[in-house]
């Protein structure tokens, strides 16, 4: 308690640069927290939802009821995103007839790149924030540091006889800011370098599914446009099975 007293009073007694130095580190640090718990939330929601739905892909049934299942809940996200935009792109241009099968899987792929382009931004949302913050605090904190030791240093100027007594304090209040610029950048660090790896598997996995997803509608690329059409029971409807 008296530790906490004694960092509170130095740094209520420190100079206005040092305090202002120190209110900018806690607040990147306090910035830094939020998003790191928002983070969590919304990684962990995307990792929950993939499982989820590779379970439900993959368990054999017919993709266009699966798509209008996802299509009547609406807000898709992660994986169901991808499927819901791709799926419906094949089935627009399929039910329009005369287009070749390359450019039906082609365009079916342009969809799924665009839901996944926007799944990949909404998970590395902030992330640059929280790189911003591990990279600069520490050098905020020593520029506060520098500058409460020169005015330690300072006020010695017209001292005749300096001891360590008397320039002690000044440089345990600029210490401070080091300490405080070290507590702001450590966490930001982490979970920037936690959160952008989870992205980064993340992707590969949206990577793994597009091919998976683009190698069942290959196989009805040549049909005619009436067993993928998205409102469609028909049999010939695709349908994902055990993975190849």
């Amino acid at each position: 308690m008296g530790g906490e007293m004694s960092i509170l009073r130095m740094i209520v007694q420190s100079s206005l640069v040092v305090q202002i130095v120190i209110g900018i580190l806690l607040a990147a640090s306090l910035m830094s927290w939020a998003i790191i718990f928002r983070k969590r939330l919304v990684v962990g929601r995307a990792q929950r939802d993939a499982d989820r739905f590779e379970n439900s892909f993959w368990s054999g049934g017919d993709l266009s009821s699966l798509y209008r299942a996802i299509e009547s809940r609406g807000s898709a996200t992660g994986m169901e995103s991808i499927f819901e935009f791709g799926f419906r792109e094949f089935a627009r241009l399929r039910a329009q007839g005369g287009v070749a099968a390359d450019m039906l899987l082609e365009g079916s792929r342009r969809a799924m790149r665009v839901a996944q382009l926007k799944e990949i931004e909404r998970l590395e949302h902030s992330l640059a924030t929280l790189a911003t913050v591990g990279s600069t605090s520490p050098y905020v904190g020593l520029f506060g540091t520098v500058w409460g030791i020169m005015n330690a240093f300072s006020s010695l100027g017209n001292v005749q006889q300096a001891t360590l007594a008397m320039v002690a304090p000044g440089i345990s209040e600029a210490l401070v800011t080091t300490a405080i610029g070290l507590f702001a950048a450590i966490p930001a660090v982490v979970a920037y370098n936690r959160y952008a790896d989870q992205a980064s598997r993340l992707e590969l996995r949206y990577d793994a599914f597009m091919e998976e997803l683009s190698t069942i509608l290959q196989r009805y690329a040549g049909r005619g446009p009436a067993g993928a059409s998205v409102g469609s029971s028909a049999p010939a409807a695709p349908s994902a099975g055990i993975r190849s």
